[in-house]
C-alpha cells in the first residue's frame, strides 16, 4: 500500500485525539501532534520552547482574529530578523509534515495538516465533532471540572483552533467542504468512527 496521511481536525470534547490514537494503534503507524514541535526544532535549530511559546501566543493574540497569513510553503532564512517569527515556526512544522509524508504513513492531529498536505492524493482529511452537550460532558469527565469550566474550556480552544486555521489557510475551520469525512461522535462510537475511517481509506486506496 502507498504511504498515506490521516489528518484529523477536531472540536474540543469530541474525542478526535482519542480516535487518532486508536487509528495509530490499529494501523501500526505513528501519530503526530505536539511531537511536531520537537521535530521542527531539530530541523530548524530553533529552540523547541519557542515553538511551544508560539502556540501559547496564538491563543492570546488578537492578530489571528483580524488578519491572515496563508501558508505558501516558503521558509524564512536564518539571516532574516523574522526567522523565529510565529509564521516561520508554522512553516517549519509544515516542512516536517511534508517530509514525513514522503517517508511514512501517519496520523496527525490539527496543525492545519489537511491544508498543508492538500496536494497529496493520499491525504485523508477527517473532521471530528459532536453536539455541545456531548462535548461538555466529555470535558467534565476527562478534566474533572464543573459544567461552567468545561464550557469555558471548549469555547477557548475552539475559538483558538478556528482563528489559527483561518489565519494560516484563509478557510473556515468548521466548513465541511474542507474535509473528506465529517463524523459526529455524539451519534457514533469511537470504534465505529475508526471503522468508517479505515473503510474509507481502503476504498480510496483501491479505487
Amino acid at each position: 500500500m502507498d504511504k498515506f496521511v490521516i489528518a484529523i481536525t477536531r472540536t474540543c470534547g469530541s474525542g478526535g485525539t482519542t480516535i487518532g490514537k486508536m487509528l495509530s494503534k490499529d494501523l501500526d503507524i505513528n501519530m503526530y501532534d505536539k511531537e511536531l514541535l520537537r521535530l521542527a526544532s531539530d530541523d530548524s535549530g530553533i529552540n523547541e520552547a519557542l515553538f511551544a511559546n508560539a502556540d501559547e501566543d496564538v491563543k492570546n493574540s488578537v492578530l489571528y482574529k483580524v488578519s491572515k497569513h496563508v501558508y505558501n510553503g516558503e521558509l524564512i532564512p536564518p539571516e532574516s530578523g523574522d526567522f523565529i517569527s510565529d509564521i516561520n515556526l508554522f512553516n517549519y512544522q509544515a516542512k516536517i509534515l511534508h517530509e514525513l509524508s514522503e517517508r511514512e504513513s501517519y496520523v496527525v492531529i490539527g496543525r492545519c495538516a489537511d491544508y498543508i498536505l492538500r496536494d497529496n492524493p493520499n491525504v485523508f482529511k477527517i473532521f471530528i465533532h459532536a453536539s455541545d452537550e456531548y462535548c461538555i460532558q466529555h470535558e467534565m469527565d476527562i478534566l474533572g471540572v464543573s459544567e461552567k469550566e468545561a464550557i469555558k474550556q471548549i469555547k477557548k480552544l475552539d475559538t483558538y483552533r478556528s482563528d489559527y486555521y483561518n489565519y494560516h489557510t484563509g478557510r473556515k475551520w468548521e466548513d465541511v467542504r474542507n474535509y473528506d469525512l465529517s463524523l459526529d461522535t455524539s451519534k457514533l462510537s469511537f470504534d465505529k468512527c475508526v471503522k468508517y475511517i479505515k473503510e474509507y481509506i481502503k476504498l480510496r486506496m483501491n479505487s
